[in-house]
């Protein structure tokens, strides 16, 4: 009889790992002219930003990710040439039904079929994520849908890595964890999970990661890594 896996569940980020962040405005591109492709990238690093200066400054200062998010969006189109309130509203909308990328089903179903737990861990927010879970059709593939409002606080802060023990009643070590940002995967090996960076824009190397985390070019390596 083969040993059981040691790893028994696999956690996902989700934004940017199993969700494309930039299809918002790729849907909208023609609205906003050539500098879309800027706007998008202003876009998510701002919201980054305003989620981790959020956590650092207290817990006064807590807003859930939706807030964040379209703060972010605003910021980004201002500094773009303006931002009109109908636009926004649109990118929003579109943002809350991100479609998954191609390779999210197949990794989920494969996981599932070996009799693997699986969740998301995300700092979205509840509504956020369950809206795009199911506009992406994921929500059976899932045990958790795990967000940081149960801590308020965003990652990279522990308490949220957590969630995915307490969800699972699992030590970190028997837990995979997944993302497409590397920061986010730095603070995940750091935790304890077993890591896999999914580089999927090939960029260069963070955070030592050769040494701290397995790396794919995309989600189809990534059962095989897990339970390897």
């Amino acid at each position: 009889m083969s040993e059981a896996p040691c790893v028994e569940a696999v956690v996902f980020d989700a934004y940017g790992t199993l969700f494309d962040v930039h299809a918002a405005v790729r849907k909208h591109a023609r609205r906003m002219g050539e500098s879309w492709e800027a706007v998008g990238a202003l876009w998510r690093q701002k919201q980054l930003e305003y989620a981790w200066v959020a956590s650092l400054t207290g817990p006064e200062h807590w807003r859930d990710f939706e807030v964040m998010t379209r703060n972010a969006l605003f910021t980004a189109l201002n500094w773009y040439g303006g931002a009109s309130l109908d636009l926004v509203d649109d990118l929003m909308a579109a943002y809350r039904a991100l479609p998954a990328f191609d390779d999210a089903r197949p990794a989920l179903e494969a996981l599932r079929a070996a009799g693997i737990g699986t969740a998301i861990l995300s700092n979205g927010s509840r509504a956020m994520l369950a809206e795009a879970v199911a506009a992406a059709k994921l929500d059976r593939l899932l045990d958790h849908v795990l967000s940081v409002d149960a801590v308020r606080v965003y990652k990279p802060d522990p308490r949220v890595y957590r969630l995915a023990e307490d969800a699972f009643r699992l030590h970190c070590s028997r837990i995979g964890y997944v993302s497409a940002n590397a920061w986010d995967a730095q603070a995940a090996a750091a935790y304890g999970f077993r890591t896999v960076w999914v580089n999927r824009i090939n960029q260069p190397v963070e955070f030592a990661m050769h040494q701290i985390a397995r790396m794919a070019a995309d989600l189809e390596a990534v059962p095989e890594m897990v339970l390897s």
